[in-house]
């Protein structure tokens, strides 16, 4: 008898002790109708310990389709990290996973035996994403559906141009995005995302969110937007589910009220305006509509159409004027033989773009070089000129060093050769990395006149130029734009893209106000070389002409 209660689970132990002590202390032995209690107790103590195997069984089928789930995601997103990365939900998800749904599997799995994977996973989680990044992945792909005009079925539906990898949205996952949308105050994206959730639903799918928690985010996002009759609907629907639903009803009686309200001052206004005589005609002669000047659509509309591949295009003179050519820069001993292929991209400002500039070898070095230093990606503080992080640049970069490796030298000198400018007051390579939906709103390479300490602490004058090198192929969006003007310049592994910021007489270009678009799929590599002024007086000389 001792070895048996030796191999019970210590719980069991716990709960035959507190038998023995209740059977001591009432006496049960001693009537036949008292012990009948017991076995309804015992009863209930094995439908109580079935529940427990039961739920100890779902909890591990649980375990195990997630950890059979995860292990062919892994399989096939470990084959094509960034190509995988490169599809904006799978970023959204993967930081969605980490940061909340391996939380969720640690709680699960907490009170099991397997103590080896619980540390392992409590030491790990201090390395997992934060809210921070969450939000920032939830932010990226609401940005991308605004950029690019996506509706929100696209984008749960996986439909991107370009993608490798198509994935899927979840009713959870479009919830998840409606409420960062909704702790952003941001009604328009919560009401997208919530009636795409509530689509899904609908349609049969699956889902630990219920529709009565979608239809009252759904009906407030609607109502904050001002529509109330539409938000009254929702709410009806929300009360045909759950009838004592004490918010939907209030608010029932409360959007009731406002309509009311709006319908009885509609009604004073008509009839103010029939006792003073004013009558309106019901059809109004529609005047044709002017077409908007470039100038006057605001830079923020202007950025975006540019980066769907709409906008200002050149017109066919100006495009006859715009050549390819073999480029030696002067004769240079280097490329006299093997010059280099140059073509234009645009003529005010004047861009160029240089083919086959760089090696895949090189790119690969490069990368592997800045990798391990990437940081987030900080601009210089108008005022104070202290390099800071900001919201409206999404990406991460390194800055290289010729003195650290002779092929970064080799690169430093290669743009010197083709370029003409001393590269010794340059700033070093800097190398970046977009992320989620990954972009650098519109800006100037060069310090302005209300900002003349912007590059002081170099003490090598303002940036003359800037050249950019593609190091990679996006699928879809990351273009470089430049609104003022209406350029678009597609990124192309392997080319670079040159510009003068300044006109020759030293003042700035503000035409080459430019920005990166918001990388849809795929995953943009960059490396940059900003060129200054000093060093620059023998190789182009000033020019009188202020716009030279």
């Amino acid at each position: 008898m001792l070895s048996f209660r030796m191999g019970l689970p210590c719980w069991c132990l716990l709960l035959l002790s507190c038998l023995q002590t209740i059977s001591a202390h009432n006496d049960f032995f001693t009537s036949i109708g008292q012990m009948t209690d017991l076995l309804y107790t015992e009863k209930d103590l094995v439908t109580s310990l079935k529940d427990y195997i039961k739920a100890e069984e779902n909890k591990l089928e649980q375990v195990k389709k997630w950890a059979d789930k995860l292990d062919s995601l892994s399989a096939t997103a470990t084959q094509d990290p960034e190509g995988f990365l490169g599809h904006p939900v799978n970023a959204f998800k993967l930081m969605k996973r980490l940061n909340t749904e391996w939380g969720d599997l640690e709680s699960l799995v907490l009170s099991d035996t397997t103590d080896g994977f619980i540390s392992n996973l409590t030491i790990q989680r201090q390395y997992f994403p934060t809210d921070e990044d969450q939000t920032g992945a939830a932010k990226a792909l609401l940005r991308l559906q605004d950029t690019y005009r996506l509706d929100a079925n696209t984008i749960s539906t996986g439909n991107l141009p370009g993608v490798k990898h198509k994935s899927h949205m979840t009713v959870e996952d479009c919830y998840e995005l409606g409420k960062i949308a909704y702790s952003e105050v941001d009604y328009y994206h919560t009401e997208l995302w919530m009636a795409q959730a509530m689509k899904q639903l609908d349609e049969g799918e699956e889902s630990t969110i219920d529709k009565v928690t979608v239809l009252d985010y759904l009906s407030y996002s609607i109502y904050q937007q001002g529509e109330i009759e539409r938000a009254l609907e929702y709410t009806k629907k929300l009360l045909e589910l759950d009838p004592e639903h004490q918010r939907a009803k209030g608010n029932v009686k409360y959007f009731e009220f406002q309509l009311e309200k709006q319908k009885k001052a509609a009604e004073e206004a008509a009839t103010k305006q029939k006792e003073r005589g004013k009558r309106e005609t019901t059809e109004k002669k529609e005047k044709p509509k002017k077409k908007v000047p470039n100038s006057l659509i605001p830079e923020r509309k202007k950025y975006e159409m540019l980066c769907r591949g709409e906008g200002i295009k050149l017109t066919p003179r100006r495009q006859s004027r715009l050549f390819c050519r073999y480029h030696d820069n002067n004769r240079n001993p280097k490329y006299v033989l093997s010059p280099v292929k140059q073509q234009d991209e645009w003529d005010r400002p004047y861009i160029v773009r240089y083919l086959d500039i760089i090696s895949d070898k090189e790119i690969e070095r490069i990368k592997q070089l800045a990798k391990p230093r990437l940081r987030r990606a900080t601009i210089s503080n108008p005022i104070t000129g202290v390099l800071e992080t900001a919201s409206y640049r999404i990406s991460k970069s390194a800055w290289l060093t010729g003195y650290e490796d002779p092929m970064i030298e080799t690169i430093n000198q290669r743009i010197e050769d083709l370029t003409g400018l001393e590269m010794d007051t340059a700033e070093e390579l800097q190398v970046a990395n977009y992320g989620v939906g990954g972009q650098y709103e519109p800006h100037f390479d060069f310090g302005r006149k209300d900002e003349p300490d912007a590059f002081k602490e170099l003490g090598t004058g303002n940036r003359i130029a800037t050249w950019l090198f593609y190091m990679s192929d996006v699928a879809a969006g990351g273009a470089t734009v430049f609104p003022d003007v209406g350029a678009a310049v597609w990124p192309q592994k392997g080319t670079a893209v040159f510009w003068y910021n300044l006109f020759a007489s030293g003042e700035g270009d503000y035409s080459t106000r430019h920005a990166a678009c918001p990388v849809l799929v795929g995953n943009k590599w960059v490396s940059n070389k900003w060129i200054h002024e000093r060093g620059q007086e023998w190789r182009r000389p000033c020019g009188l002409n202020e716009t030279e």
